[in-house]
């Protein structure tokens, strides 16, 4: 007689939770090496910037050789991801990780202007995704790990879990929410975050003081909002265009990053000699420190960054958005009188959100690190910002509920 196995549903949910803390600690140490490596390794090029930015274009033709040669899948990045996130797919190779970590500390390296995030949230869906493996009885929650995964990699790469919980449960699908995912995504990120703390991963983190509310200050926002929203509608319609385009004139992968990383590899040295390279950082802390910000700094490192991810280098978007957002807002505040810490951390949280289609997780990304007391603008900078980027997204992969689609044609 056949034995029936299958756990009560409220032990099953359970049991997600206890998971949740081991998969957050792996995720968590993981995050860890990564990303204090990576910040090694761009202070190490930051000191030496014209002795590692004429190698990019053959750093970039290994990269591309090593991904072609072991990554099978791991090619595919988020868009992989996504896939295995809608059901199209079943199998995320465990060697994205290694892959994935070793060719983004190369491109940082040797001067690609590119981002983390999507590294940290393709370890952790990666992780998840075979955590997932070990426990037949949850087949049917595999949705739910990955979830738990890519908020684990997010939250403990930037610290921000209640950003991370929601970024996760509402990049798959535009305007719908995985509600049944969010506490144990929240449990996995909250202990990602304590772990990569503990461990010495630096937080990025600075206290903003919002002005008093009036008629005048809403106008601004909405304003900001408009703009905010545009850029980062912006940067993912070049982005998807720029791939493309690359992908046609330059079939071959190495050839192609090989040829335009040379012209990449010039491009930063004559720009200021590497200030454009590597996360983007540096704009963000002379937006925050009143050090010299140029008023085509954000529109520089936006092309820069499509270029870069567009030809083949490894690494995520998020972190040079926020370098945008926040270079864009130092130039606001000066044409709108608005305060400069504060317009930075608008645009820092919108230009993010817009471009990556999510609406709550910038909200809460700009509130874990600049405060709470900015809360509400935040809300409304971001209101507008998502309706304004048109449903495009930095993620190809990404659906969207019909609802949100409707709304967003008529606005």
């Amino acid at each position: 007689m056949h034995k029936n196995t299958a756990l009560p549903q409220w032990k099953e949910h359970l049991l997600l939770l206890c998971l949740a803390i081991p998969l957050g600690i792996v995720v968590g140490i993981v995050d860890t090496v990564f990303g204090r490596v990576l910040l090694a390794v761009s202070a190490w090029r930051d000191a030496s910037a014209l002795l590692f930015l004429p190698f990019l274009p053959l750093i970039g033709s290994g990269i591309v050789f090593l991904y072609e040669t072991y990554g099978k899948q791991s090619a595919r990045g988020m868009q992989l991801i996504f896939s295995v996130g809608h059901g199209e797919e079943d199998e995320i190779p465990l060697r994205l990780v290694p892959l994935i970590i070793l060719c983004t500390w190369l491109t940082h390296l040797f001067g690609g202007s590119a981002g983390r995030e999507g590294v940290a949230v393709q370890i952790g869906a990666a992780i998840s995704h075979r955590f997932c493996s070990c426990f037949p009885s949850l087949a049917q929650f595999s949705r739910t790990f990955l979830i738990m995964g890519m908020a684990a990699g997010f939250g403990g790469l930037f610290q921000t879990p209640l950003a991370a919980t929601l970024f996760a449960v509402e990049v798959l699908v535009a305007g719908s929410l995985q509600v049944s995912a969010l506490l144990p995504s929240f449990f996995a990120a909250e202990v990602a975050c304590l772990v990569s703390a503990s461990l010495g991963l630096e937080k990025f983190a600075f206290a903003v003081t919002p002005p008093s509310f009036s008629a005048a200050l809403l106008a601004k926002l909405l304003l900001c909002g408009i703009l905010f929203g545009l850029v980062g509608n912006g940067f993912s319609f070049f982005l998807q265009r720029a791939k493309k385009l690359f992908a046609t004139r330059f079939p071959h992968p190495i050839s192609r990053i090989f040829l335009m990383g040379i012209c990449l590899s010039i491009l930063l040295i004559l720009l200021h000699g590497g200030r454009y390279a590597g996360l983007g950082t540096n704009l963000i802390q002379y937006s925050f420190t009143q050090q010299p910000v140029y008023a085509y700094d954000w529109i520089l490192k936006l092309l820069l960054t499509v270029f870069t991810l567009s030809i083949g280098f490894q690494g995520g978007e998020v972190t040079p958005l926020f370098s945008i957002g926040a270079s864009l807002g130092v130039l606001l505040a000066a044409v709108l009188g608005l305060p400069i810490p504060f317009a930075a951390a608008l645009g820092y949280a919108a230009v993010f959100g817009s471009a990556s289609n999510t609406f709550f997780a910038p909200i809460l990304i700009g509130a874990e690190v600049f405060g709470f007391a900015s809360f509400p603008y935040f809300i409304v900078v971001m209101f507008v910002a998502y309706l304004c980027n048109q449903n495009r997204s930095i993620y190809s992969a990404q659906k969207c509920a019909p609802w949100l689609a409707k709304i967003k044609r008529s606005a």
